[in-house]
């Protein structure tokens, strides 16, 4: 038998955390627990205004099918998932938290991180980025130089995001990406793209509407920059959308409902020749720690959200100037809680 405790917490964060359609100094967050004898799992999802899951509604989803939840068998993540699923169609963020939760419960009923019972190696794992959000330039400024990382992700969506590039430019030879989280128009990125290649960025993510199907195909033949695709790759069925539109996917364990279906995505897209990133939502270490156990199958990743954070309620993997490190001497996803 499994037992289901639900908790809330607000996550304060570093800095007021801004991009083009949401501003927040405080992120609430919904970790889920898992427990089987010894044994306990976590997973986290946090609300999002964009999607519009709040804390109260994913948990109100969990507690209408405790019941169906406390009484079923973890054989496997995957079956579990499969079970939960038709009963929260309607909830993948509060699925993605359950579905973190059973598969770090699983890897620490039998004694092993979860990455390693997939069958992969920690190597060749890319660094994560650290994300700066908009603000004024000098303030942007004052946060990169307060974090030095050699690989950045630049959120934009201003009057001003060439010439915020161009000053960031001054002060760092490090990576940029820049996320413009549906902000722009074709003509537009596709002038940026050019003006964005001399200043060292190595991808433009979401430039435009996700709706925004016909501009994209024009924006992908003209692009001088690859294109990731972010709110426009939701779920499953979202990745073979994307192909020929995008250049890669950036997929959300949140939005997509967790690790189970996140790793079929990222064997989709690579059959289909595109590039995977793995992005979070300013998780804590729960859902970073998640994340991390992907890293070997990822082209780019973006899992900085306990960075973010000026407070975390857990313990989990490390990140050391873009370098993720595995917690080995806990199993699963190698998180515990400490709040």
């Amino acid at each position: 038998m499994l037992k289901l405790t639900i908790r809330s917490f607000d996550l304060p964060l570093r800095h007021t955390f801004t991009i083009s359609y949401d501003s927040r100094d405080v992120q609430p967050t919904m970790i889920v627990e898992l427990q089987h004898g010894e044994h306990k799992g976590y997973g986290e999802a946090t609300s999002n205004p964009y999607y519009g899951f709040t804390i109260e509604s994913m948990t109100e989803a969990l507690e209408n099918i405790r019941e169906k939840i406390e009484s079923t068998e973890l054989t496997s993540p995957e079956e579990f998932w499969a079970q939960m699923q038709p009963q929260l169609a309607d909830h993948p963020f509060a699925l993605c938290a359950l579905d973190l939760a059973a598969n770090d419960l699983f890897g620490k009923m039998k004694g092993q991180p979860l990455y390693k019972i997939w069958g992969l190696e920690a190597k060749n794992m890319p660094l994560t980025n650290y994300t700066i959000g908009i603000d004024s330039i000098e303030n942007m400024v004052k946060k990169l130089q307060e974090m030095p990382w050699p690989l950045y992700k630049i959120k934009l969506g201003t009057k001003e995001d060439v010439a915020i590039i161009k000053e960031l430019r001054k002060h760092t030879d490090a990576i940029f990406r820049v996320d413009a989280n549906c902000a722009w128009g074709v003509e537009e990125t596709i002038e940026n793209s050019k003006q964005l290649k001399e200043l060292g960025v190595q991808f433009i993510e979401q430039p435009m509407k996700a709706d925004d199907l016909e501009g994209m195909k024009e924006v992908y033949k003209r692009s001088e920059l690859p294109l990731i695709a972010d709110e426009s790759c939701i779920t499953e069925s979202d990745v073979a959308k994307c192909h020929g539109l995008f250049h890669g996917v950036n997929i959300k364990l949140t939005k997509c409902g967790g690790l189970t279906p996140a790793r079929r995505m990222i064997a989709e897209a690579k059959s289909l020749g595109m590039k995977v990133m793995v992005g979070c939502m300013t998780e804590s270490s729960v859902g970073i720690s998640a994340i991390a156990q992907l890293l070997p199958m990822l082209d780019y990743v973006d899992m900085d959200g306990a960075l973010l954070l000026s407070k975390d309620i857990a313990k989990g993997v490390t990140i050391d100037y873009g370098k993720v490190s595995y917690n080995e001497s806990v199993n699963g996803t190698g998180v515990t809680l400490i709040a």
